[in-house]
């Protein structure tokens, strides 16, 4: 590629010019300039390229410039199903996506939950409302069919997919144990596959939380009879083995339906291993982890303020998160997402068993620092390499590219300048959502200094010139090869 490109703009005035930044891009990483016209990018140039006039200058120099995140899973206004004491939710798109915009995240992947006796349509038209001028950031959602589904409501695949939501989830297995009464998660093999051929047929992807019911729902009866409920027990309940089962499981009935597989939070080398053998016979199968599971291991759930970092399944031994890494390193999982479930302090930590601990994160804000720290500094993880986990690859499997994820002309101008001069520890002052962050006191080498949405500065310097209304829903459409063999 030749590192500048032209195209026509409107009377020769670019809209914003970020000038002098280190830009990565699918070809190189070089020092350029980058030009912005109705959203889009249209110009990429040298610096001694002379560049157009534009409106408004970025000044770049000792930034590197990368995609805008895509944080593939978060659950803002969620229902929090470990509290049955009372109705309580996570924080909704008016506060969580502040910190994401702080965070260098761009675009966000939510989740609509369809339950049996409601349509996708009525849920949907729900959750858009929900949404609707609150996100200061863009966003999808993941349709959710949950638990007993009518076999009649998977006939309505076909129109989502047309209507542009090109993902959809299911739940293996039920998080928490039936007692108290609680909403139920699991869907059964037989709909799962059933559903997974209707997704394949109309060209969607099936998003996967992966655990083995039979295996989790025993070792709540088991731990609960032996009397070792507290959570730090969590890691033996949510197990490797029940992973692997159900990755397992999953993925023979994929083979038989033809149906691609994005399995959320792979938290054990036996997910890993299940993975990358169906990537080696030529499945198209895409693993996401989380920076947790990447930084963390059980033996903390026994340390105060432990159950910070957890989420369900949870988080595991050392030797998991040294798989992880190898699998993040050279391709074998594709993405690092967040679970985000922003809630304040005293709501993560109000449980303590292995049946009440709240589960999910408050991290998609710290993501594009801590995977460049972990990976980049501390691992020799290429600049192109974390560009592709923290945003272009799940553009990719979702249906966002090449309109998102990548810095090229034609692409949407979501940018994030990272200061990579950094070394030091995170303080509560970095953070914008609720009265804690997990990551308060982690050393960083990076972190971002501005976003840029769609060519609109909307965080620079420590100040948010955004506002909720300013993010997009953006309907998605898969490439049929992301389908058909892994592509990332």
């Amino acid at each position: 590629m030749s590192p500048t490109t032209e195209v026509s703009w409107a009377h020769n005035v670019l809209d914003l010019l970020v000038r002098g930044g280190r830009v990565v891009t699918p070809e190189v990483v070089a020092d350029l300039d980058l030009g912005v016209q109705n959203e889009k990018i249209v110009w990429l140039g040298l610096p001694q390229a002379e560049a157009p006039e534009a409106a408004r200058v970025v000044e770049a120099q000792g930034r590197l410039v990368v995609p805008g995140g895509i944080e593939p899973h978060a659950h803002l206004a969620h229902y929090i199903s470990m509290r049955t004491e009372s109705e309580m939710y996570t924080l909704g798109p008016e506060e969580d996506t502040v910190g994401m915009a702080f965070g260098g995240v761009t675009t966000h992947l939510d989740f609509c939950q369809v339950y049996p006796g409601t349509t996708a349509q009525q849920a949907l038209e729900q959750r858009m409302a929900r949404w609707k001028d609150q996100s200061l950031i863009d966003y999808a959602f993941h349709v959710n069919f949950m638990g007993a589904t009518p076999i009649d409501a998977f006939d309505q695949v076909p129109e989502l997919v047309e209507s542009g939501f090109a993902s959809f989830k299911v739940f293996t297995c039920n998080v928490l144990p039936p007692v108290p009464p609680r909403r139920s998660y699991k869907m059964d093999f037989g709909r799962i596959g059933h559903l997974m051929a209707k997704v394949a047929a109309a060209g969607g992807i099936l998003v996967v939380h992966g655990e083995d019911d039979d295996l989790v729902q025993f070792n709540y009866e088991l731990f609960s009879h032996a009397g070792r409920t507290h959570g730090s027990n969590l890691h033996r309940v949510h197990s490797k083995l029940s992973e692997h089962l159900s990755f397992t499981r999953t993925l023979q009935l994929a083979r038989a339906s033809g149906a691609g597989v994005y399995f959320v939070h792979t938290s054990a080398a036996e997910g890993v291993e299940v993975i990358g053998e169906a990537r080696s016979r030529g499945q198209p199968v895409y693993g996401e982890t989380l920076h947790q599971y990447l930084c963390h291991t059980a033996d903390e759930y026994a340390q105060p303020g432990g159950f910070l970092h957890h989420t369900y399944p949870s988080v595991k031994l050392q030797s998991d998160q040294d798989a992880l890494w190898r699998a993040l390193l050279v391709g074998g999982l594709s993405t690092v997402g967040t679970d985000e479930f922003p809630t304040s302090r005293d709501v993560k930590l109000m449980g303590s068993t292995i049946e009440d601990v709240t589960g999910g994160n408050l991290g998609a804000e710290a993501r594009m620092g801590i995977v460049y720290t972990e990976g980049v500094s501390k691992r020799g993880m290429s600049l192109q390499r974390y560009v592709d986990v923290t945003s272009t690859n799940a553009a990719r499997i979702l249906g966002l590219y090449p309109r998102k994820g990548v810095i090229q002309v034609g692409s949407d101008a979501d940018l994030t300048l990272l200061d990579t001069s950094l070394h030091r520890k995170l303080t509560a002052s970095d953070f914008h959502v609720a009265d804690y962050s997990p990551w308060e006191g982690w050393e960083i080498t990076a972190w971002p200094s501005t976003t840029i949405l769609r060519g609109q500065v909307i965080v620079d310097n420590g100040r948010l010139l955004a506002r909720p209304g300013t993010g997009q829903w953006l309907p998605r459409k898969i490439e049929p090869e992301v389908l058909q063999h892994p592509v990332v």
